[in-house]
């Protein structure tokens, strides 16, 4: 009868363990970085955009009620502070440019992290509560000419398309980004984990 005893412990340190392919880590990571900062630019672009229209609106209809003039302020007000935040992002992705070595890398992704988390929750629940506010007091002067029914639609209308977005998009959203981040993060670490281990 043959020996079936195998010693597996044995045959598993002869295995050759696979080396941590950075170069394609710094790929993947300079592509992560490129996104972002594309999103970042065109987010600028759009709440730039966006305020300019409100701008116009507000010189060319010449609203006649205050509350439409503090829905004005309110909603340029919360794009602009959000911007201001989220642009506070460029000086992390800026940092990895001078980043040495993958201990550097890795601080700098849970920065992004940390300040991702931050964007993600406080500012974004700021800007959606205050944009929100700043429509509804906007849409009152033009909702006040309509009979009840329209007026009530036209608000249900809007509650349900900020209530889709905060609901629906918002988290679908900011899942795909942690993921994105959360991989890179995990792949450095591993990375780290191994050289520390030859050394």
């Amino acid at each position: 009868m043959e020996n079936n005893n195998i010693d597996f412990i044995d045959i598993w340190k002869q295995q050759k363990v696979s080396e941590p392919n950075i170069e394609e880590l710094l790929n993947k990571l300079k592509q992560f970085k490129k996104s972002s900062l594309q999103k970042l630019i065109l987010s600028n672009i759009i709440f730039l955009a966006t305020s300019g229209f409100v701008i116009f609106i507000w010189y060319y209809y010449q609203p006649q009620f205050i509350t439409t003039k503090i829905g004005i302020v309110l909603t340029i007000f919360a794009m602009v502070v959000f911007v201001f935040f989220n642009n506070k992002s460029f000086s992390i992705f800026n940092k990895m440019d001078n980043t040495k070595n993958n201990n550097d890398y890795l601080q700098t992704l849970m920065t992004l992290k940390t300040k991702q988390k931050y964007m993600q929750t406080t500012m974004l629940g700021f800007y959606f509560i205050t944009l929100s506010i700043g429509i509804c007091l906007y849409m009152y002067e033009y909702t006040s000419r309509m009979t009840t029914v329209w007026a009530v639609f036209a608000y249900i209308i809007t509650l349900a398309w900020i209530g889709f977005n905060w609901f629906y998009l918002r988290p679908k959203i900011n899942n795909k980004q942690q993921t994105k981040l959360n991989e890179l993060i995990s792949k450095f670490e591993n990375v780290t984990k191994q050289l520390n281990e030859k050394e």
